[in-house]
């Protein structure tokens, strides 16, 4: 008995001070929830089969009186902050992320349907591997569906006619050269908010220069100028965008970090709020070269896209996509790459099987295919049944 009450007392305090039918070794009895009571039991309001049982239904005045209470502070809210403020889901209509073409039709697979509107979209990956090739296509593609895109040349760089050949419409297209990335990100934010835009492209992130960095002498010391700038533009910018139903889509180059021995020493330029504000993260990198058909010349590059971030499809995923100089995304092999995934066609090597069809398929044989046929290519294989099969590997 002696070593019960020691036992007790070690645990709970000095022996004089514990419950009296804890000095004499009884256990205490454990209350309708479970837990330890000192001589009072706790009130659960939600055990069932108790005095307080739980809800019982639709009837019970209780959940009626919490109904009207959470219905009462909705109202409100919305007449306080505005209609709209706060609202269930089900009666919002957007319980689903709407998406549009890439550009890609591989990439769309990666992505499950295509890029997400009204969300932030980062694109970053080394120099020449077609990251604004890839920003060129996704305006193109949003022009054919009748909307408006912006481009905003940070770095002065901007093809006209490289654009052209991609399918930009660069008569409608409207251009924005900053003189500093204050300006950049301003303009970028007033037209996002005039809810007549569909797709934002910022070329690049590494171009947008601070004003003071701007107007003071080059080699001066200014930390953290531009990850400050990005911060504070995309708290504004991201809820504005999601208002607006615009996408912004911002192009980046990596930087390497000094005295990294081990592991990755990539980093993005213009901080880390980028890397959280945006709901899709890609990263494009080549991987080989494409020769002509004699072999002598490089013609396009073979790139990689992979899903290094996704808010509204499974991430991870990777793109491989052929980029031919001067014409862009080859449109006919994506349409092959995405018939393959679905085991649509067989690819042995070069050789592409389809039932009782072997055709040996290049760059230079890809170029001699009529329209039509890449167009009734495109209709068999299109988005719909790319989405459809992202569907069915959800559930």
């Amino acid at each position: 008995m002696a070593a019960v009450t020691a036992a007790a007392s070690s645990r709970f305090g000095p022996a004089h001070l514990l419950p009296r039918s804890r000095r004499k070794g009884r256990a205490p009895a454990p209350t309708a929830c479970g837990a330890v009571g000192r001589g009072r039991r706790l009130r659960c309001e939600f055990v069932a089969g108790g005095g307080n049982g739980a809800l019982s239904g639709e009837d019970d005045p209780r959940l009626i009186d919490r109904q009207k209470a959470l219905d009462a502070a909705m109202n409100d809210i919305n007449s306080s902050f505005g209609k709209g403020s706060v609202t269930r889901l089900g009666s919002a209509g957007g319980a689903f992320v709407e998406t549009f073409p890439s550009g890609c039709l591989t990439l769309d697979f990666a992505l499950g349907g295509g890029l997400p509107k009204g969300r932030v979209v980062e694109v970053y990956g080394p120099e020449s591997s077609g990251k604004t090739t890839l920003a060129l296509h996704a305006i193109a593609e949003v022009q054919k569906l009748g909307g408006n895109a912006m481009l905003v040349d940070a770095e002065h760089a901007f093809d006209p006619a490289y654009s052209k050949a991609l399918g930009v419409d660069i008569e409608n297209l409207i251009v924005c050269q900053p003189d500093n990335g204050e300006m950049a990100l301003e303009i970028a934010d007033r037209m996002c908010r005039s809810g007549a835009i569909d797709l934002i492209c910022i070329d690049s992130v590494s171009a947008l220069t601070p004003r003071a960095e701007i107007e003071g002498e080059i080699g001066m010391q200014q930390m953290g100028l531009q990850a400050r700038l990005m911060s504070q533009a995309l708290r504004k910018m991201s809820g504005n965008a999601s208002k607006a139903s615009c996408t912004l889509m911002f192009l980046n180059q990596i930087r390497y970090k000094i005295g990294v021995f081990y592991g990755n020493p990539e980093v993005t330029s213009g901080g880390i709020a980028l890397k959280f504000f945006a709901s899709v993260r890609l990263e494009i990198r080549p991987i080989g070269k494409i020769k002509s058909a004699k072999g002598d010349e490089d013609v396009g590059v073979k790139v990689r896209v992979r899903v290094q971030k996704s808010k509204v499809s499974r991430p991870y995923k990777q793109a491989e996509f052929e980029i031919i100089f001067g014409e862009g995304v080859s449109k006919l092999g994506c349409v092959l790459d995405c018939a393959e995934l679905m085991e649509v066609v067989a690819k042995k090597g070069s050789w592409y099987s389809y039932k009782e069809m072997r055709i040996r398929c290049n760059h230079a044989v890809r170029a001699m295919i009529p329209e039509g046929a890449r167009h009734m290519s495109l209709l068999a294989f299109g988005r719909s049944s790319l989405t459809e099969e992202e569907q069915v590997d959800d559930e």
